[in-house]
């Protein structure tokens, strides 16, 4: 299914124009759209890393998570409560054991066990997080938004936005959260990503509109390195995905409305490619670039090897919020 994309959405229910899970043929750069799977505000999609498997986030105040199989087409399985309002972010750990989720206004970090097939078969902890940050309109209680795994599935780092911190946990074998570190970021920092490369680990600070270069000293714990502007124009940002690759990192931006290269050491912007209204995920596949630009009900491609002069085509799609190139 290396032609499929999928693109998860806002629905009616949460004050979006999408209806559920699209799945669109990709051939070259162009997407042709093939058919819906219907659900409530799939904002977030993640594929597991083995099977044929697709969990999509549920984001409402109620908060569910779905299991999908994409081995013959979508046909949706299991549905069970995210621990929390509204899940913003879904990951499975290298050894595909467990499903992590983050819930953005619960404030909460939830670890589902995933069968052998991949189906979710409970949730195994959750972890209510507290604090604030100085900036109440956003961070007047914890808002974890987004949780992901150490290489060797043992660490899981925990952003939380409400609370300007990184904090990590051990993972054990049967699902099981245990402190570990906490990362302090500079104050309304409001930490929305964080992502391990090779050489460092980078943050998105959604709040101060910076990439931030840290050092993971020691499992779960990390120092800062440097910041940049999150756009090489400067300015305000809203900063949304962050995408570490061997040609450099990227981020997307709403506001300004782009996709920005970052290159160098320390890292510096170098371009930024107009990319379409609220830029709220992106996703490169065969070297195009795929982004969800959510308020213009489109999905916007361009070669990322030309970003920041490249030609931008437009796919209609309702909503947009993830993009997920099936492996």
């Amino acid at each position: 299914m290396s032609d499929v994309v999928l693109v998860g959405c806002r629905t009616a229910e949460t004050g979006g124009n999408g209806t559920g899970i699209s799945v669109f043929r990709r051939t070259g750069t162009e997407l042709t759209f093939d058919s819906t799977l219907p659900m409530v505000s799939p904002t977030w999609l993640v594929q597991h890393p083995s099977l044929p498997m697709v969990y999509a986030a549920n984001e409402t105040s109620h908060g569910e998570i779905t299991s999908i199989s994409v081995a013959d087409g979508l046909t949706a399985l299991d549905v069970v409560d995210s621990g929390g309002a509204d899940p913003c972010h879904l990951s499975v750990p290298p050894n595909g054991r467990f499903l992590l989720c983050g819930n953005y206004s619960g404030g909460s970090l939830a670890v589902f066990a995933l069968r052998a097939d991949g189906r979710i078969d409970g949730q195994t902890d959750l972890v209510q997080h507290q604090g604030s940050g100085p900036r109440p309109a956003r961070q007047d209680s914890p808002h974890v938004h987004m949780a992901m795994s150490s290489a060797d599935s043992s660490v899981v780092s925990a952003v939380d936005l409400g609370t300007d911190e990184i904090r990590s946990y051990t993972l054990s074998p049967d699902g099981k959260l245990t402190p570990l570190a906490v990362t302090a970021l500079s104050p309304g920092t409001g930490p929305r990503q964080l992502v391990r490369g090779k050489s460092a680990a980078y943050v998105v600070g959604e709040l101060s509109g910076e990439l931030i270069t840290m050092r993971e000293t020691s499992p779960g714990a990390f120092e800062l390195v440097a910041t940049t502007s999150a756009t090489a124009a400067g300015g305000e940002s809203l900063v949304a995905h962050l995408e570490v690759r061997e040609s450099g990192v990227y981020l997307s931006n709403r506001g300004p409305d782009c996709v920005t290269s970052f290159t160098g050491s320390p890292l510096q912007a170098t371009a930024d490619q107009p990319c379409g209204t609220y830029p709220w995920h992106f996703a490169v596949v065969d070297g195009i670039c795929y982004v969800a630009a959510m308020r213009d009900d489109t999905i916007s491609a361009f070669p990322l090897a030309e970003l920041g002069n490249a030609k931008v085509q437009s796919f209609p799609a309702g909503s947009p919020t993830c993009v997920l190139p099936l492996r």
